[in-house]
């Protein structure tokens, strides 16, 4: 299954995706493919409720789904690497241990996110 991370610059050691000029955490690579699904399954079942949440108690219940599967995935909570890097999730790449990485990135992929973007004209 192709991810939709692939379409955005991964970092190489593939900790981060870069979206929005900001380092996102990838789903940790470790997971067997059915606690993937399910995980990402309970993701999507989460934003929906999210979306159509009517009180304030239904959108925080939502939120908590979302929260959860995220956990599972990997992308918050306790990192899933074990190397004893730090977690630089949520920093522009540009001031992280990820510089010299972006900084070789061609500006239309750091401009757009996407490695297979065509320049503006």
């Amino acid at each position: 299954m192709k991810s939709k991370q692939s379409k955005y610059p991964v970092t190489p050691d593939g900790r981060y995706f870069v979206s929005k000029g900001r380092l996102w955490r990838c789903t940790d690579p470790r997971l067997d493919d059915s606690t993937r699904r399910a995980a990402v399954k309970r993701l999507m079942q989460g934003r929906r409720a999210v979306r159509f949440a009517q009180t304030d108690a239904e959108t925080a219940q939502a939120r908590a789904e979302v929260d959860a599967a995220k956990h599972t995935l990997g992308e918050r909570g306790p990192v899933w690497w074990d190397d004893g890097a730090p977690d630089e999730g949520g920093k522009h790449p540009k001031n992280t241990g990820y510089a010299a990485w972006w900084d070789a990135l061609a500006p239309d992929v750091q401009i757009t996110g996407d490695p297979k973007a065509k320049p503006a004209p």
